[in-house]
């Protein structure tokens, strides 16, 4: 087991965002016997689920003539419009029925406010909001987290990076993530977490 400053955090393994979902990233499911087997060895585990309302402002048809993937500007700064996914009460926004981890202390769930998107597990797109998970962390004399799940170049990777601005030592195991790698999205992830003093470490390198 890890000391118990550490925490893993487990973001959006959903079906939504598994095969079969309606944002569904590649082999996405592949990853979560891994991820399963990483938290056994947490005493600390926190799991982010997307929690949108149907009329969310991230959903392309809610914006006239507009496509999923389509790049807009709202109030906050840019918002990549996506498919409908992950509306609050439906299949597609439970868990992944192969994600088994009993022990998890903590569900966050995100993106609950119809105006404003929300990536990170710690703050809103607009970089103002939180969702409190900072807090609760820093009350359990936390310092320490480890980041897996969906989707690589977007919650997880802005989970992470609110996590070193917040002043945790952060970690990215790479292997328990998937990634959409929309026009290059990936490797630009990787490049400003990495600027921002996340540490991309393989499964292999916990035990």
């Amino acid at each position: 087991m890890l000391d118990k400053q550490a925490a893993l955090i487990v973001v959006d393994v959903q079906n939504g965002f598994t095969p079969g979902g309606q944002l569904a990233v590649n082999n996405a499911d592949q990853i979560i016997p891994l991820i399963n087997q990483l938290a056994t060895q947490f005493h600390n585990v926190v799991l982010t689920q997307d929690w949108h309302t149907a009329d969310h402002i991230s959903f392309a048809d809610q914006h006239p003539n507009k496509q999923p993937f389509d790049l807009i500007t709202l109030d906050y700064g840019p918002q990549v419009l996506w498919p409908r996914h992950c509306v609050q009460g439906t299949q597609d926004a439970e868990f992944h029925p192969l994600l088994n981890i009993p022990t998890a202390q903590l569900i966050v769930r995100k993106g609950f406010h119809a105006h404003i998107d929300s990536y990170s597990a710690f703050l809103e797109a607009d970089h103002v909001t939180t969702t409190g998970l900072a807090g609760y962390l820093q009350a359990r004399g936390i310092d320490t987290v480890y980041v897996v799940g969906i989707a690589t170049d977007f919650c997880v990777a802005w989970t992470a990076i609110d996590a070193t601005k917040l002043g945790f030592k952060t970690y990215v195991i790479e292997d328990a993530t998937a990634a959409i790698d929309l026009n290059g999205s990936l490797a630009q992830a990787w490049q400003q977490m990495q600027a921002n003093g996340v540490i991309k470490i393989h499964s292999g390198d916990l035990s």
